[in-house]
């Protein structure tokens, strides 16, 4: 077992994943991602994004390979550290939100670090904060069927962010919106994370997402891959230049 480089909060090493009826998700992806850098993961539907997202918080453990967060082996982790590692260190956004319609904005925004232990009043200053940071302060009592889509999502996104957490993994946050809201959540998530050097894993369809990455990953069938862009080349049909991915 090989450690990690010191400069990189979260590595992994050869992971294989397998879905519940065998079929292979990851076949042998190896990455790491530096402190307060947002690492794009693209690909195609079914090319294992999701898969990669859940090993690495902790949620799902690799049939094969290794996990590091902060130079800690999580693959060695049993299912309570693991736990505990996504409640206190890593903080999830999943592409459809899912928040508590019982509460209000600020009490969703505010609800994981209230599990935590956190008191009320200084659980809702902090969420209050970035529910103002994310321009939707003046939604904070209103109830989540009285939101659009997208301002839903970045309640999400404020929730996600308000307990601090060193690793945020989003897992395609923006697929269900339109494009002018796409491209809004996903500025105001990164800028928001850079702001306070949250590392940031996102996953995404599109270059979209990788426009607001300071690294992309391309998945193709659980595998890393390379694009390569061969140069135009003039046929007689006329027929469009093509790229091959290796």
């Amino acid at each position: 077992m090989v450690a990690p480089p010191d400069n990189d909060v979260l590595w992994a090493r050869a992971l294989h994943f397998s879905y519940r009826d065998g079929s292979p998700a990851l076949s042998g992806v190896s990455l790491g991602v530096q402190q307060g850098e947002i690492l794009a993961v693209t690909g195609p539907r079914g090319s294992g994004k999701t898969a990669l997202l859940r090993c690495l918080s902790g949620q799902a453990p690799a049939r094969q390979g290794e996990i590091w967060f902060n130079s800690v082996p999580v693959h060695t982790m049993g299912a309570q550290a693991r736990e505990r590692l996504r409640r206190d260190r890593f903080a999830w956004i999943d592409p459809t939100p899912s928040l508590v319609p019982e509460l209000n904005v600020w009490e969703n925004a505010a609800l994981p670090l209230m599990l935590r232990g956190t008191g009320r009043r200084r659980a809702k200053t902090a969420a209050t904060e970035w529910l103002e940071r994310l321009d939707i302060g003046a939604l904070a009592r209103k109830r989540p069927h009285q939101l659009v889509r997208a301002e839903r999502q970045r309640v999400s996104i404020a929730r996600a962010l308000a307990p601090a957490p060193t690793v945020l993994f989003a897992d395609e946050p923006t697929a269900p919106l339109h494009r002018a809201d796409r491209t809004q959540v996903l500025r105001t998530l990164t800028n928001a994370a850079r702001s306070h050097g949250v590392t940031v894993v996102l996953a995404g369809q599109d270059a979209e997402s990788a426009a607001f990455a300071d690294r992309t990953l391309t998945l193709l069938d659980g595998r890393r891959v390379n694009t390569v862009h061969l140069p135009p080349v003039t046929e007689p049909e006329g027929r469009a230049a093509c790229s091959l991915s290796v």
